[in-house]
């Protein structure tokens, strides 16, 4: 006996079953027990008399896994508009995060918002997402860098898990950016992170991954070692922010100790490639936040796929270089920047991406014994969830 029975739908399982590389599965029927998939499979070999609480006819549309946004920064105050207009008169991300602006402005905007008013920003934003059909987010934290403040943005994350209750990874990202306080003093501030700031985050059980931002702009492979080793000492899955603006080798270092992701990449050479290859580290690629502050070099696809390194798509939700909250939008700027195939696209919001925090067992694929988290579509193919933007599940 079923919870629910979903009946006559053609189903794209995301998953090696099925026709193609999406898995797909025409007149499909899936069967869901205890917020689990029980049968997936052609109508006609559901089992001898199946039934069912419910029961609902799809009407022939697609059934998808729920997208998954692997990489966001949902939780923050204020608004970088401004920013904006300086970008577009020439003023390069690097020099007005130099003088003060970029992440730093966010970080003294969240500083001064309350936890009420954080919550609600996030969840509007998280509403937004959830009419494109995402039902699970990463979301970081890193707009703080104090201790009181990185505590009060995964409060708030762990608020929207419990009364939502999507699956929500919370990242620590106190390697975001160097405080004011802490000018001139970046191993100062990384002995903090390490020595009190992610230890008393960890025993609070407010943290469920750790990432860095490893960049000129940001902290040397050295500092984000530190870090990742702290982090491993606790148990915690790593990822990180490596080789957007620069080639600094953080990929390698990730995929050293293991990280679930390298984001961003653009400026990924082939001994990175290898190196996140045989650490089955995914590369999370943000067209969002490329396209945003007028990159020129787009991540190094063909050597990804040469290596057979796994590909996954996000948003990169920021108030700065990516104020996004379409997750479809996402997929069409993959293929068009960056030369994805719209399976590649829809593989890389759904299995690869669950692989890229670590939910592989849990969700990604509509598979037996895996989360009933799908969406349903009203379109001809899913490829056009890459053509077509934005597209409301149905």
């Amino acid at each position: 006996m079923f919870d629910r029975l979903l009946t006559n739908v053609r189903a794209a399982t995301m998953s090696a079953r099925g026709t193609d590389a999406l898995g797909i599965i025409e007149n499909a029927a899936i069967g869901v027990t205890g917020g689990k998939i029980a049968f997936i499979g052609p109508e006609n070999a559901l089992p001898a008399g199946a039934k069912a609480r419910e029961t609902a006819d799809g009407g022939g549309k697609w059934a998808t896994p729920a997208f998954i946004d692997c990489h966001t920064h949902l939780i923050y105050a204020g608004n970088r508009a401004e920013e904006f207009e300086k970008r577009l008169q020439g003023i390069s991300y690097e020099e007005i995060a130099r003088a003060g602006g970029g992440i730093l402005s966010s970080v003294r905007a969240t500083r001064g918002a309350t936890e009420q008013e954080l919550f609600d920003l996030a969840l509007r934003r998280m509403k937004t997402m959830l009419m494109e059909s995402v039902g699970t987010f990463e979301i970081k934290s890193g707009y703080g860098l104090d201790l009181a403040t990185e505590r009060k943005i995964l409060r708030v994350a762990t608020r929207l898990r419990d009364e939502t209750n999507l699956r929500i990874q919370r990242t620590f990202l106190g390697a975001h950016a160097l405080p004011p306080e802490y000018e001139g003093r970046a191993g100062d501030y990384i002995d903090f992170i390490c020595t009190e700031m992610l230890p008393a985050l960890h025993a609070e059980k407010l943290v469920d991954a750790v990432d860095g931002f490893c960049e000129n702009i940001g902290f040397s492979r050295a500092q984000i070692e530190k870090v990742f080793k702290k982090a491993q000492e606790l148990g915690l899955p790593v990822k990180l922010h490596a080789e957007q603006l620069s080639n600094s080798h953080g990929a390698a270092l990730a995929a050293q100790y293991g990280a679930l992701s390298a984001d961003h990449i653009e400026y990924l050479d082939e001994e990175g490639v290898q190196a996140m290859e045989k650490a089955g580290t995914v590369a999370v690629l943000l067209p969002g936040a490329f396209y945003f502050i007028h990159e020129k070099q787009a991540p190094p696809v063909e050597l990804l796929r040469k290596h057979n390194v796994k590909i996954a798509i996000a948003t990169d939700h920021n108030p700065g270089t990516a104020p996004t909250l379409s997750l479809l939008l996402m997929l069409n700027m993959a293929c068009t920047l960056f030369h994805l195939t719209p399976e590649e696209a829809l593989l890389g919001v759904t299995r690869h991406a669950a692989r890229a925090l670590g939910f592989e067992n849990v969700c990604g694929t509509l598979e037996e014994g895996k989360a009933a988290d799908l969406a349903l579509w009203d379109v001809s193919h899913p490829r056009d969830l890459c053509y077509c933007f934005p597209r409301p599940a149905v």
